[in-house]
């Protein structure tokens, strides 16, 4: 093979099997989809505003609730699933006020409680009484 003919064979190849390797990396690197609802709600956490919210439902794993932002109504849920052990055994008990953050430049992005912080209120005596 002529050097002429190796040199077109790395250009060629070259920029394609660098490509390659960054579309590797990419997927590698891809979050799941559980991986980037921990990562927002932990940028909530860390940025998002403080508001009260009501609890008005309680699905499977799922909290509904409604807060005003500026004289707009939003209605919204959130997941728990993954937080189940930061929740009460009866989760019945959290329907009501609680505190939630959300996100000041999209107010829609909301959260009750995530790994780090829980805007859930604690029942009168939960806390001193473990038969609560």
């Amino acid at each position: 093979m002529s050097q002429t003919a190796i040199d077109i064979t790395i250009l060629v190849i070259g920029p394609a099997g660098l490509a390659a390797l960054m579309v590797w990396l990419v997927l590698k690197r891809r979050a799941t989809p559980e991986k980037r609802e921990r990562r927002r709600r932990l940028l909530l956490h860390q940025q998002g505003r403080l508001g009260e919210a009501l609890i008005t439902e309680i699905g499977d794993d799922h909290l509904y609730y409604s807060y005003s932002i500026r004289g707009v109504q939003y209605t919204a849920s959130q997941d728990v699933g993954a937080l189940r052990g930061r929740l009460p055994q009866d989760l019945s008990r959290v329907i009501g006020t609680a505190g939630m953050k959300y996100a000041t430049n999209n107010p829609g992005n909301s959260i009750l409680i995530c790994e780090e912080w829980s805007g859930l209120r604690q029942p009168a005596g939960a806390a001193s009484d473990p038969a609560a």
